[in-house]
């Protein structure tokens, strides 16, 4: 087997699983290091020990390492396949398979886990056709969002990997709704992206009417493609749970319906987000949808099951979700707001 397959494989069933994202990242780095020597160089190093003394290469990698270059598939891999299938298992069904894209996923360059290239293989590996990067935006620094200078610098990258790639990349920001309403980053460049995700990551427990208002004026804004994930909420996880916030969804819905900005089902298992109560409410509105993964690791688009499971179970039709969409039909879309 080939050794960086069997790495990168590991890293995305860990990612997966949710597993420690330190685990992942020693796999994917051990991937990283071994790609500098060819077959002949790595199987020599492997065998006169120079690669398990190698800084960034620990007991568990070199093993999987040694496995792969002598043929076999590591025992490592093996184990986490039995547990939850093969990173490229059976063919989606259902509503799954209908999904062309994912609107919504980080990268290295904000709080993601890896480069963009490792996102568009794995976003490859997981049958998508189309990806938009949306790393944050300025003012969640936290998230290392990305200033202006740091996405027109992205936007080239974007260029020069579309140029021999299979899956279309698309240029796209998770741009914070900041509390009067008004979008983080400025309208010239908003102007040039794909697409724009707006959400809101702090102050969530505003008071209805206030968060309705600066929600409303987000939707508003033409440049809002996708209201992300609305509620805030969370349900399970490493971070705790948090609450849903509190607005008036039909208002934001009916607003959502009236500019054509899609309402996204969120698809990490900690958000869940909107409830399905609220994506009923939406359905009833007249709403567009999206069903988006939020990866920030290659793994997590798997997770792209589940949005799509709880958007079927609420009768959401695959007309109305715009990431079922052919890209240059969903590009129209966007651009016409």
């Amino acid at each position: 087997m080939d050794p960086i397959a069997a790495l990168e494989e590991i890293a995305f069933l860990l990612e997966r699983d949710r597993a420690s994202a330190f685990k992942s990242k020693a796999f994917r780095k051990a991937a990283g290091i071994i790609g500098e020597f060819d077959a002949a160089q790595l199987a020599e190093r492997v065998r006169d020990g120079r690669l398990k003394r190698t800084a960034g290469i620990g007991d568990t990698t070199f093993a999987v390492i040694a496995e792969a270059v002598a043929g076999d598939v590591p025992a490592y891999l093996v184990a986490l396949r039995e547990k939850s299938g093969p990173a490229a298992g059976a063919a989606p069904e259902g509503l799954r398979a209908k999904v062309r894209g994912d609107l919504h996923s980080h990268t290295d360059w904000s709080d993601g886990t890896t480069p963009i290239s490792t996102m568009a293989r794995a976003a490859e590996l997981v049958g998508l056709e189309y990806l938009v990067v949306s790393d944050h935006s300025p003012n969640l620094t936290i998230a290392n969002g990305l200033s202006v200078e740091r996405l027109l610098d992205q936007l080239d990258v974007l260029d020069r990997l579309n140029a021999d790639r299979g899956i279309r990349l698309l240029s796209g920001i998770e741009v914070d709704i900041l509390l009067d309403g008004s979008l983080d980053q400025t309208p010239e460049m908003l102007e040039r992206l794909d697409v724009v995700v707006a959400s809101i990551h702090s102050k969530l427990r505003t008071e209805s009417k206030e968060l309705t208002e600066r929600m409303l004026r987000a939707v508003g804004n033409p440049r809002t493609n996708v209201l992300g994930h609305c509620t805030g909420r969370l349900v399970e996880g490493a971070r705790g749970t948090r609450p849903q916030s509190t607005f008036d969804a039909k208002a934001v819905f009916d607003a959502c319906a009236e500019h054509d900005v899609a309402v996204e089902i969120n698809s990490r298992p900690e958000r869940q987000d909107p409830p399905d109560d609220l994506i009923q409410l939406a359905l009833d509105a007249g709403c567009r949808f999206s069903i988006d993964s939020d990866a920030h690791a290659p793994g997590h688009f798997a997770f792209l099951e589940l949005g799509a499971a709880r958007a079927e179970a609420n009768g959401v039709p695959a007309e109305r979700i715009v990431n079922t969409w052919p890209v240059e039909r969903l590009l129209d879309w966007a651009a016409a707001r």
